[in-house]
């Protein structure tokens, strides 16, 4: 039985002081081991809610990671800053990285391998346009890029592992893949996923849908079969959607 996991993607929002408010409202919610709760907050508010969640189940994760140790990487974030502080999972091949900041399948890859490497858990995220969506293109898209991100990926690694289909179409804006829709494109990456490793690794992955998720359309995307979690923007923000959706 997979464990569902609710993750907060923060993004470009809370100060320190305001992330260390809110985390301490909600911090409870962890007591619910039913259910891994996780909060990705800005890189500048890592360790001071790192040190407020002490107490708490809630795993803390980053919104990016560099894939060198060290380096001439003005602006970046190695894999060992984020160890020390006690990083649990990190948000790779976001959506918006890629599309902002030129990230690639290729870089994606490499985030991966290093983030593994030193013991942090990747969430990796796929998804397609509405373009791609319309013209019957949308597999091909996330067949491409599960394939990349992948490479050379080991079944014992892939155990730790978490997967986010996230629609480039509904984040943010308000409209969700409709549920079945949703467990369609992901039961789809449970295939790529057998195809690739065996049937047990397929089973064990955890999967999360992204896309405007909110309380009044989590239960329904919760209770299809292979959706196993959600990658939430917005209602992370807020400590009262927040809890609805981590007591789906």
């Amino acid at each position: 039985m997979r464990r569902p996991i609710i993750a907060g993607n923060w993004k470009m929002n809370k100060t320190i002081s305001e992330g260390v408010d809110f985390v301490k409202e909600i911090k409870h919610l962890g007591d619910n081991t039913d259910v891994e709760v996780v909060v990705c907050v800005p890189f500048v508010s890592l360790l001071s809610v790192k040190k407020e969640l002490e107490a708490s189940n809630i795993k803390l994760g980053a919104q990016n990671i560099h894939f060198e140790e060290n380096g001439a990487y003005t602006g970046e974030i190695s894999p060992l800053m984020l160890k020390e502080i006690g990083v649990d999972y990190a948000i790779i091949g976001h959506s918006e990285r890629r599309e902002y900041f030129n990230e690639t399948n290729e870089t994606v890859n490499k985030k991966v391998k290093s983030s593994l490497a030193h013991d942090i858990k990747p969430i990796v995220c796929v998804g397609e346009t509405l373009e791609e969506r319309e013209d019957n293109s949308a597999k091909e898209k996330i067949k491409t890029q599960i394939t990349k991100a992948l490479e050379d990926v080991s079944k014992d690694d892939m155990k730790n592992i978490v997967l986010a289909y996230e629609p480039i179409w509904a984040i943010g804006t308000g409209k969700t893949a409709s549920s079945e829709d949703a467990n369609e494109m992901i039961s789809y990456i449970r295939n790529l996923i057998r195809d690739k490793y065996d049937e047990e690794i397929s089973e064990e992955v955890r999967i999360q849908y992204g896309g405007s998720v909110k309380p009044n359309n989590v239960t329904e995307i919760m209770n299809e079969p292979d959706i196993d979690g959600a990658l939430v923007g917005g209602a992370s923000l807020k400590k009262d959607d927040f809890t609805e959706l981590v007591r789906f």
